[in-house]
C-alpha cells in the first residue's frame, strides 16, 4: 500500500500519514529500492486505531498510546487508558455535582476548611496561575487574609469545579464567568442548563468513542501479534 492508499480512506493528506509515522503513531514503513514507503494492512489498522483514539482520549494521549504499543510497553498503554477513564469519571461526577447545584442553588458542598490557592490547584489538577487568571476574569472571588493570601471557601471550590468542567469543554472565560455568576447570584439558569446538557452529551459521546477505540486497539494488538 502507498501513503495515498492510507490517506484516502480518512480524507487525509499523504504528508499527514508520513508525519504520523515519523511521530511513532504508525509502525515504520518498509521501503522500495528507490526509497518509496510501502505500507501494509497492519499500517492501515494502526491508522484506524490512532484516529479512533483521538476523540476518545485526545490527540496527546492517543499518540502516547500508539508510541507505547510500538515500544512494546503494554502496561503504559493500559495506564494511559485508565487515566482517560478516570478523567471521564471525574468529569461525570463534577457534572452531577453542578447539576445538583442548579436544582438547589442554596446548597453548597461543605469543605472542612478554606483552601489555599495551592490546595485548590492540586484538587483540580491545574496551576495556581490558571486560578489567578480565572480570578481576573471574574470567575472566582476568593476571600483574602490580612496577609493578602487567597482563601477559597466552599462556594469558591464549587465555582472552580464548574469553571474547570466548562473550560475543558472549550468554553471561553467570559462565558464561564457569566454562568458562574448565575449560580452565585441565584439568577436564571437557562444558560447553565444548556451548558450542562451540552456537556453531558459530550461526555456520553466520549464514552462511546472510548468503547469504539478499545475495539480498534484490540484489533491492532491482535494484528501485530506474531502468528502461532
Amino acid at each position: 500500500m502507498r501513503p495515498t492508499d492510507l490517506a484516502r480512506e480518512h480524507g487525509l493528506s499523504t504528508q499527514a500519514v508520513r508525519n504520523y509515522e515519523e511521530s511513532g503513531f504508525l509502525p515504520p514503513a518498509g521501503r522500495t529500492p528507490s526509497g518509496y514507503r510501502v505500507y501494509t494492512e497492519v499500517h492501515a489498522v494502526a491508522l484506524r486505531t490512532f484516529l479512533a483514539l483521538i476523540p476518545a482520549f485526545g490527540h496527546a494521549r492517543a499518540g502516547q498510546i500508539m508510541n507505547a504499543v510500538h515500544s512494546g510497553s503494554l502496561d503504559d498503554v493500559l495506564v494511559t487508558i485508565d487515566r482517560g477513564h478516570e478523567q471521564l469519571l471525574r468529569d461525570r461526577s463534577t457534572l452531577d455535582s453542578v447539576s445538583r447545584a442548579v436544582q438547589d442553588l442554596t446548597e453548597v458542598e461543605p469543605v472542612a476548611h478554606p483552601r489555599t490557592i495551592g490546595e485548590l490547584a492540586r484538587r483540580l489538577g491545574v496551576t495556581p496561575a490558571t486560578l489567578r487568571a480565572w480570578e481576573e476574569a471574574g470567575i472566582l472571588v476568593p476571600a483574602r487574609e490580612s496577609t493578602g493570601y487567597r482563601l477559597f471557601r466552599a462556594e469558591d471550590v464549587r465555582d472552580a469545579e464548574l469553571a474547570h468542567l466548562l473550560r475543558r469543554g472549550g468554553y471561553p472565560l467570559a462565558r464561564i464567568a457569566l454562568v458562574v455568576d448565575q449560580i452565585r447570584t441565584a439568577g436564571g439558569t437557562d444558560t447553565l442548563g444548556a451548558a450542562l446538557t451540552d456537556w453531558r452529551r459530550r461526555l456520553t459521546a466520549q464514552g462511546m468513542a472510548m468503547l469504539a477505540a478499545s475495539a480498534r486497539l484490540s484489533e491492532y494488538l491482535n494484528a501485530r501479534a506474531p502468528a502461532p
